[in-house]
């Protein structure tokens, strides 16, 4: 069963580095509309709010950017899944590993 698993994770990892190079532009956040007047829902605008290198800091974003803009939040969201599976399965294969040296 482990080496089988170890094949498996293999196959996957191989599979996220292919979505990952597919993957376009990127940025991280938060894409939300405000409003001016948030009772009457008048004077709407976009916002991105995001972190970087430990600051906060937030973006206008013109209503015609908006479709862009989400996509790369969504490009950066997807990034950030990929990487952090590919970590958990390089723990779990290094695991693996490491038996099958001590039980062969």
């Amino acid at each position: 069963m482990t080496k089988k698993r170890l094949a498996q994770i293999a196959n996957r990892i191989e599979r996220i580095k292919a979505d990952l190079v597919a993957l376009d532009e990127m940025r991280p956040g938060s894409l939300t509309r405000q409003y001016k007047d948030p009772k009457s829902a008048s004077g709407a605008y976009y916002q991105l709010s995001f972190t970087l290198n430990m600051k906060s800091r937030t973006d206008y974003i013109s209503r015609d950017a908006v479709k862009d803009v989400r996509r790369q939040v969504g490009n950066y969201k997807r990034f950030k899944s990929l990487s952090a599976e590919w970590v958990a399965l390089s723990i779990e294969q290094s695991r693996l590993k490491q038996k099958l040296k001590l039980i062969g």
